[in-house]
């Protein structure tokens, strides 16, 4: 017995679905970096740590990396000090280590997967 298939790819179809991928990465980091901004977790002072030098880079999107970046020369210093007290009135719930919620084993460590995948089937119509 002989078995003959033919397969058909739909490369208009997996072209669209490729850059859903890459626009639904895009919306996700955008929403990870307004919850982190709502969360109120981001040392404040002046607010540039949180406002001015806090921003999405999406320059490498279509390979897959998108970044939460704070450009402030001294982010890294206070990041990795958590026994500072960072709480002010204007974030009551400052800290060191402002992302550990949405990492792995955090409170919030699903948030990201959830929304990139609602993202995705809403801009790739799946």
């Amino acid at each position: 017995m002989q078995v003959k298939s033919t397969v058909k790819m739909n490369m208009p179809r997996i072209r669209q679905l490729t850059q859903a991928a890459v626009t639904a990465l895009e919306m996700t980091v955008d929403a990870v970096h307004t919850e982190v901004v709502q969360a109120q977790v981001v040392p404040f002072d002046t607010g540039n740590l949180q406002n001015e030098s806090f921003f999405a880079d999406y320059s490498d999107s279509s390979k897959g990396k998108v970044q939460l970046v704070s450009s402030a020369p001294y982010a890294r210093r206070v990041y990795f000090h958590p026994e500072y007290d960072f709480k002010t009135d204007e974030n009551p719930n400052a800290k060191g280590h402002w992302y550990e919620d949405w990492e792995a084993g955090g409170s919030k460590a699903d948030f990201a997967f959830s929304k990139y995948k609602n993202f995705y089937k809403r801009v790739g119509g799946v």
